[in-house]
Parts: structure tokens; sequence; C-alpha cells
């Protein structure tokens, strides 16, 4: 068999973080596999769909490196939706209903009046030909539900949740089409799942219960059901459902400077038994994924963790993967050395304008002796070779200083900071000139 995943996004919004991890857990499944990984467009919303929204869900998912292996809409699909729809209604599976918005919010007001759960009462399906015709005549146009069998327990073995087990008879038939003829998820979904032969549906532990009514319609369909996977619910810093994680998306992400590859680092981890770590290549994560490894408890989503992780995966980035964002005359040679001291790519613009300078540097009184010492020594040195060993030595010998009282003023005359890269690599690119220059000034 191959395993074959969806990722299935309504263009309505951007996607947020809890949409990237499950399109990413959908993607990795399949290649660690060997599968598939396809993206679906859920656009049967005609009024609030966008094709902007469609752009922006294909960007984001290349900025993460989540290439489909093909793509669907449903907007091309209703024709089968039609078929299908047609054939459940030949066996009786779907019936159509006449009760208003408000006739049916006023049902499941009186039935939690009495303690009751809100199930419908399938009082549609008491209606005889007369009743039925007398709706349409004042001009209600039925929405159609699909008839649970209430005589068959629906179960699955879950890849992260375990056995779940359903009573059709607490469950609502649910709504599979509006009145005006327009579609709801589940449906639409089944058929698309049986068509594409998807083997494995990974999405979050909010569509358990969908789940349970689209069992029934798999079967009714006479479709093989795919694997289930329902995964816990990202929960904010705080440890609680946070609506801001619903903002977050791949623009803030990326205005923030944060890598694809930390996200996809965190997002692959998160909610399972293993240390999240910075792998800036995804081939260990792929090689590990493994749905056992996932609890039911809520993921944290940290922010500040994602940022530390940031600047690990910053730190094994090669010059070719940043060369296109970093200023102007900065090579490799410079990005090796300031490499280490960045937490985002973005950073290296302050550390390139301490080479290039002017450098603002505060020295204490009692270092100006000193430092001029030392002008007079880099106007010495022999440049080719490592100047900053040539130059801490030389001025060891002469001044008697060692340690902080050596290193810490020529640092802060040449770069004005106190802390910083390797001064061996950073000395060759501030060069003799600018060298001589920032020391014989302070």
């Amino acid at each position: 068999m191959t395993v074959i995943t969806r990722f299935a996004p309504s263009p309505t919004g951007r996607l947020h973080v809890g949409n990237l991890r499950t399109a990413l857990h959908n993607w990795m499944f399949a290649k660690a596999n060997g599968g598939r990984f396809l993206l679906r467009i859920d656009d049967t919303d005609g009024e609030r769909s966008e094709e902007a929204f469609v752009d922006a869900i294909r960007a984001d998912l290349a900025w993460l490196g989540l290439n489909p292996d093909g793509e669907e809409r449903q907007s091309a699909r209703f024709a089968l939706y039609e078929n299908r729809f047609t054939l459940l209604k030949t066996a009786g599976r779907v019936y159509p209903c006449y009760e208003t918005p408000q006739e049916l919010d006023l049902k499941r007001k009186v039935l939690l009046g009495r303690g009751l759960p809100p199930v419908y009462d399938r009082a549609a399906l008491k209606l005889t030909d007369a009743q039925r015709a007398a709706h349409e005549a004042e001009g209600r146009t039925p929405h159609w539900r699909f008839l649970l069998d209430h005589d068959v327990m629906i179960g699955w073995d879950d890849l992260v949740r375990g056995h779940q087990r359903f009573d059709p008879r607490t469950m609502s038939d649910p709504v599979v089409r509006r009145a005006d003829g327009s579609w709801l998820y589940l449906l639409p979904s089944v058929i698309d799942d049986i068509d594409m032969a998807i083997t494995h549906v990974v999405r979050g532990e909010d569509h358990v219960s969908n789940t349970a009514s689209q069992l029934q319609m798999f079967a009714a369909l006479g479709g093989a059901a795919p694997a289930f996977a329902h995964e816990a619910l990202l929960t904010g810093s705080e440890g609680k459902l946070s609506k801001r994680l619903g903002s977050l998306g791949c623009d803030h992400f990326r205005e923030a400077g944060i890598e694809p590859q930390a996200l996809v680092a965190l997002l692959a981890r998160l909610g399972t038994s293993d240390p999240v770590e910075p792998f800036a290549d995804p081939a260990p994560l792929i090689a590990g994924f493994d749905f056992a490894r996932f609890g039911r408890a809520p993921a944290r989503f940290d922010e500040e963790e994602l940022a530390g992780l940031n600047a690990k995966i910053v730190h094994q980035l090669g010059y070719d993967a940043v060369a296109s964002r970093l200023p102007a005359g900065m090579g490799e040679a410079a990005w090796n050395a300031i490499r280490p001291n960045l937490s985002t790519v973005a950073d290296a613009v302050s550390w390139w304008s301490v080479v290039e300078g002017p450098v603002d540097a505060q020295v204490a009184e009692e270092d100006r002796g000193f430092l001029a010492e030392a002008a007079e020594a880099a106007a010495r040195l022999d440049w080719s070779a490592d100047a900053w060993a040539q130059l801490t030595g030389a001025l060891k010998e002469s001044s008697g200083r060692r340690g902080k009282a050596l290193f810490l003023p020529l640092r802060q005359a040449l770069t004005g900071r106190d802390h910083g890269p390797d001064m061996a690599a950073l000395l060759p690119l501030i060069g003799r000139e600018r060298t001589i220059q920032r020391l014989s000034s302070r």
C-alpha cells in the first residue's frame, strides 16, 4: 500500500501555526513511509473563498519546504459530489429537512433546558409527502442530513488517541448540504478521500466527532476508510488555548526573522516525547516520525523556545543559504565569523556595520595610552597571518597586561561592544587601515 496523506485547508483566510503543524505532520508521515502528500483546497464556500488565500497557502507551504505531490480543488469536483449524493439519496441515507434555523435553535434550547443532549429528533423523517409539499409551497427549500445507522456502533483505532468508540444514537444526523445547495465539509471530504485513495488522515482532535459520522459515510459509499490520527491541539505558552495562536502565520514568523527550518524543527516534535532539536535538515525528523510518540496532552507552543531554536539553526546555515539576505559586500568569511553571534540572519546587518564602521566606542581614560601603543603595533603586523594573535602577543610583552585587561579595551575600541564574534576572525575583516584608525583615535 502506498501511503497517501492530504492537507485540506479552506481558502477563507491565512494559515496559522496550528494549520502549519497539521500540514507538516501529513507531509512528514508521507515522506517517512515513501508515500505521497497531496494538497486539497476545500473551496466549496464560494462567498468566503478567495484566490489570494489559495496563493498564500501554496506560498506558505513552499516556504516551509512542504511541496505537495499533487493538488485538487473541491470547486472543480461538484459533479462528483452530485453523483455520490444521488446514490446516497437513492439508498435512503440522506433525507430532506425543512426546519428553519430558528426552529432548530428552539429545539436545542428546549432539550438543553431539560438537561438532555441537543440531538436532532429526526422529525423530518416523519413528514408525509403532503407535508413536504406544503413546506415547499411556503418557499422552504430543504437542507439535507445523513442518516446515521443506529444499529452499528462506531469505533476505530486512532493512531494517537487509541481505540475510540461512539454510539450513533447519541449523535445528531449531520447536515451535509445546505438549503441553498452548497456543501458542508463532511460529505465532500469523504468522497474526496475515497476518490484520491487517501490512506491516512492527520488532523486535530476537534475533528474526532466528525470522524465518527464520516466512518458511516465511507461505509455507505462503499469506500475503505483511511486510518486516522487526531492530534492534541496547540496551547499558548501560558498553558491555555490561545486566540493568539490563530493569528500566528508564516508572515509573522518571517517578519520576526524565524527560519523555516526552525519552525519545522519545533512543530515536528511538539506534542511528542522526543526532545526538540535544531535540525536544519528535516531528514532526521522524518526518519524518526512516529504517531506512537505523540501524547494526548495539549501541545505547548512557545515563541521564546522557537526564538532560541532559531538561533541554533542560524548558527548552522552555510553562506550559500543566506547570501541573498546579507548586506552588500559581506562575504563567506564574514558570515562564518559573525554567524555564531546571531539570533536571526537579519542581525548580520548590525555586525557588518561594526566591520565597516564607523564605530562609536567609549574607552576608559587609563586605557588610552595602551590603545595608542596597540595602534603602533598594528601598523607593524604581518596581516597575511593571524593578526589578532600577533597583536595581543606583542602587547602582552610590551604592556604586561593579561586577560580581560588586555583583551577588553581592544575589543571595545575596535567594535564598540563588550562581547561579540571571535576577534581572530573579525580583525582581518576590519582590516589594517580601519584597525589602526580605530585604535589611534581613542
